[in-house]
């Protein structure tokens, strides 16, 4: 299956047309990766072309997203005085957070009557695509379908997050980054860092720590809440 030359050109272009727009604008509705999907989906499907064929051209985006992560860390070195003075509360709030995403979001599952393996690939929605993959699979989930969820997690995190933020009357640029990084992970991440560099860091770190996090507890997690609901 050969791949499709013009599908990396394709999505450099949609994503900076998008990122123009949404800058124009200063809408969170305007989000350039929702915009990008809104454009490139419908063309697959009016072409006909499996998704297949169109990742094998754009696949060198998919192997920069692990070094991307990593990247992060440069906004948490130039942050590490508050980190070292608020250690405290951003383990207990990333431990709080993380505890929260995976039994709520199992527990509705369960709720709704769904079976134990879309359980476990709903379980770790709130963390970043590779160690949301890893969860799912060692849970015996979905790790495909635990991406599209981490996907739809992220979007609406950095489209409603801030909205949601403001309306609970949460000002303090630490207690936001580090909301936008635990519930929706890198794409919060990259609207808290637009808008806020400070809160992009604290949302850095959110990210790392819910993701160790989740890693460890989602194999404790994860039986408990089965046998509860069983």
């Amino acid at each position: 299956m050969s791949d499709i030359w013009w599908s990396l050109p394709l999505t450099l272009g949609v994503f900076f047309a998008a990122r123009a727009l949404a800058r124009r604008l200063n809408n969170p509705l305007v989000n350039p990766l929702l915009m990008a999907m809104a454009v490139i989906i419908p063309l697959l499907l009016l072409l006909n072309l499996p998704y297949a064929r169109y990742f094998q051209g754009s696949k060198i985006l998919n192997d920069l997203l692990q070094p991307a992560v990593v990247a992060l860390a440069l906004p948490l070195y130039e942050q590490l005085h508050q980190i070292r003075a608020r250690w405290k509360m951003i383990i207990s709030v990333c431990t709080i957070g993380s505890l929260t995403a995976m039994v709520s979001g199992t527990a509705i599952a369960l709720w709704l009557g769904a079976t134990p393996q879309i359980a476990a690939t709903l379980l770790p929605k709130s963390v970043t695509t590779p160690i949301a993959m890893a969860v799912a699979g060692s849970l015996n989930g979905i790790p495909a379908i635990s991406a599209i969820c981490v996907l739809l997690a992220g979007v609406l995190g950095a489209v409603l997050g801030h909205l949601l933020l403001r309306l609970c009357g949460i000002h303090s640029t630490a207690a936001r980054g580090l909301a936008m990084g635990n519930a929706s992970h890198a794409l919060g991440t990259a609207r808290a860092a637009e808008i806020n560099y400070e809160e992009g860091a604290f949302s850095s770190l959110a990210l790392v720590i819910c993701g160790i996090i989740t890693s460890l507890l989602a194999p404790f997690i994860f039986p408990l809440l089965l046998w509860w609901w069983g």
